[in-house]
């Protein structure tokens, strides 16, 4: 009887349980001292079930104190000493994975990621689990070199462009830049920095490059050189006209595993190279040219045309008045006009008639 009410009962849990959502997180994890650190935690979103409150929980002093709480409300951080260092991945439903920025070494204790939903039935559920995190002072691993925004490490002479070393470990972490020498030659020291920057790059920056980084503890560790080409503008004197984008397509070969991104001055226009001929007017300037002829064209027969029409009407007024006047005299008036706009006027003797 007791085994069969056993039986009963994890039949009955196991009901209960089934179809809940199920967290998902490491025992523990390691960040680097002075570094940043995300513990993971995720779980399966379901249909029905609602997300109603998140925390985050560490463990001080045998008693687990809330130092994130997110619900309805917003965002709450609980503790002064996490503020400004810690959040919550936002907007992607399943994960609550939490961030926490600079470590230090008292930061090391067990975490307890903690998820409360809404069931179909308008019950509440809680599921929870422990991480252990671990603060280490890390040492620098090997630095990888990655070109700014994604270019090649070819490109034309002129581009502004930058090479970018990268590791990962306990900061602070100290950068160089060397240039390999030919003839076996110590390499010359060119940056102190994580970034070598060309502003812009010329042909005599080509070569082939590496970087150090050193951090608090461990060895110093080298990346593998690159080789770094900058090629001149191509001679087109003998070409046929050609269409060129600037600049030049390349592809890197080395593994970027760091999502970073750096300004450089870019341009994608394109250009024309036409030897031996020189350039045509422009389109603008062609246009005002026309416009102006059209406009002399005009305007010389807008004058000609109120010229002829006021001779017109001079000749018809000087006529009108001469045929009265004669008719008046019994006289006959001759009216020469000349091409320049003044009359000139003969009176014609009487003629006696013998009767």
């Amino acid at each position: 009887m007791g085994i069969l009410l056993d039986l009963l009962l994890l039949s009955h849990l196991a009901v209960i349980t089934c179809g809940h959502p199920i967290l998902e997180a490491p025992e523990n994890i390691t960040g680097p001292w002075k570094g940043d650190v995300n513990i993971p935690c995720t779980y399966g979103p379901l249909k029905g079930y609602t997300q109603v409150m998140v925390r985050w929980l560490v463990q001080r002093d045998s008693e687990p104190v809330t130092i994130f709480q997110r619900d309805s409300s917003g965002d709450h951080i609980q503790q002064a000493k996490y503020r400004g260092r810690l959040h919550l991945s936002q907007n992607i439903p399943g994960v609550v994975s939490l961030q926490l920025n600079t470590l230090e070494m008292d930061d090391r204790s067990h975490y307890t990621c903690e998820v409360t939903w809404q069931t179909p039935d308008s019950k509440q559920v809680m599921r929870d689990k422990i991480i252990e995190l671990r603060v280490q002072k890390l040492p620098v691993s090997k630095p990888t070199v990655t070109t700014g925004s994604g270019y090649g490490f070819t490109v034309p002479q002129g581009m502004r462009i930058s090479l970018q070393c990268q590791a990962w470990g306990s900061p602070p972490i100290s950068y160089a830049w060397y240039k390999e020498q030919t003839n076996d030659q110590e390499p010359i020291k060119v940056a102190a920095l994580s970034t070598l920057l060309f502003k812009p790059a010329v042909v005599a920056n080509s070569g082939s490059y590496f970087c150090t980084a050193k951090g608090r503890v461990g060895a110093e560790q080298r990346s593998n050189a690159v080789k770094f080409v900058v090629k001149e503008p191509l001679d087109m004197k003998n070409e046929a006209p050609t269409i060129t984008k600037s600049p030049l397509e390349a592809t890197s070969t080395v593994n970027q595993s760091w999502d970073q991104t750096s300004k450089a001055d870019v341009y994608f226009g394109e250009t024309i190279s036409e030897p031996g001929k020189a350039r045509g007017l422009p389109m603008f300037a062609i246009i005002l040219i026309t416009s102006l002829c059209c406009i002399v064209v005009l305007t010389m027969a807008y004058v000609m045309l109120c010229r002829k029409t006021t001779q017109q009407e001079h000749v018809y007024e000087v006529n009108s008045i001469d045929a009265r006047e004669a008719s008046n005299s019994g006289e006959t008036m001759m009216v020469a006009i000349s091409p320049f706009g003044w009359a000139n006027s003969k009176q014609a003797s009487p003629t006696v008639g013998n009767d």
